[in-house]
């Protein structure tokens, strides 16, 4: 089997970019961020019921989808030589860890290898359970200049169902350590809404990330084939657009946990600004795009198409920015409760 450190694993988005697999994006999206992945014969070792590379989940790591589409496997020296040959239309690279043993060494020398051969900043989503602040010392001084850490449950209770094989105080360890290597703003936190937590849990922790110095990540849970939670229905629509906007709001600095009010369900009811202010936003449909590491000029790199939804009607994180019909669509979504 072809392994790490000399392959990775690619994203089909990004294979597709790169030109390794032929295919069009839904009303032309763009990937400008190339998102690699550590690949193992023995896999990941975690047991997240949500993931398509959880270990208990069928079929060799190599061939398990992951984010609902396959991830094919090619050389460390393809995929440079690929992103050399595009540079001037790519604007980030990120390499995903998996909970493995020799993810750590691995992750040092592809990132230096990265970082010699390329001019692209370089992301790292990491595996807290794995790590000590000194590792995350040594991928900042091999060249990564942001980190990623998968939170995804908004609370300790939904994190230990979901997330058996990791602990709640790890990851938030981690996480600090992040922020104090790296610097206010160069750490998100990924959180996925639909795990069972009510709106009012969300907001908490978003708020907490944004107080902590990080920013958030935000992804709809869409249930991947096989996992354990194949038959989990996604959140409503209006759930996640009213927590995107939430994000975008508390992310921005233009609003705080304790000026939202919430109704009985814990649904927001206010988030704490005008109404004509939030109007403003809205209508720049900014919120209602995919949240992740940016480019040079602070827009989203990352804006994974179609990472949490079907292309369609159905959109959940807009890897585009929104045309006018799709702010009236969003606005409408964002009333029903």
């Amino acid at each position: 089997m072809h392994e790490s450190p000399e392959y990775l694993r690619l994203s089909l988005a990004a294979a597709m970019t790169l030109g390794f697999k032929q295919g069009l994006f839904y009303r032309q999206a763009k990937l400008t961020c190339i998102n690699l992945l550590l690949t193992y014969q023995e896999g990941c070792f975690g047991r997240c019921a949500y993931c398509g590379l959880s270990r208990p989940r069928e079929g060799e790591f190599a061939e398990k989808s992951f984010i609902r589409v396959e991830w094919p496997t090619y050389s460390l020296t393809e995929i440079v030589e690929r992103m050399k040959e595009r540079e001037n239309s790519l604007e980030r690279v990120c390499l995903s860890l998996i909970t493995n043993p020799r993810a750590k060494k691995d992750t040092v020398e592809i990132t230096q290898i990265l970082k010699s051969k390329l001019t692209l900043p370089i992301s790292l989503l990491i595996t807290p359970t794995l790590l000590k602040s000194e590792d995350l010392e040594e991928f900042h001084q091999a060249g990564a200049e942001r980190l990623g850490v998968a939170i995804d449950a908004a609370t300790e209770r939904l994190f230990a169902i979901h997330r058996p094989t990791h602990t709640w105080g790890k990851y938030w360890e981690i996480f600090e350590a992040g922020i104090s290597i790296f610097g206010e703003g160069m750490v998100g936190s990924h959180l996925i809404v639909g795990l069972g937590e009510s709106e009012k849990e969300m907001v908490t922790t978003i708020q907490r990330v944004r107080d902590l110095g990080g920013r958030t990540h935000l992804f709809s849970f869409y249930p991947e084939k096989g996992s354990e939670l194949e038959t989990q229905s996604p959140p409503p629509v209006e759930q996640y657009r009213r927590i995107q906007l939430a994000r975008y709001l508390i992310d921005s600095g233009l609003s705080y946990l304790s000026e939202f009010i919430f109704d009985q369900s814990d649904q927001i009811l206010d988030f704490g600004i005008s109404q004509t202010k939030l109007e403003e936003i809205i209508d720049t449909g900014i919120p209602f795009m995919t949240s992740g590491c940016p480019n040079k000029k602070g827009e989203v790199a990352c804006t994974r198409p179609y990472g949490d939804s079907p292309p369609g009607e159905e959109i959940r994180s807009f890897p585009f920015y929104l045309e006018k019909e799709d702010i009236v669509l969003v606005k409408n979504q964002l009333k029903q409760y």
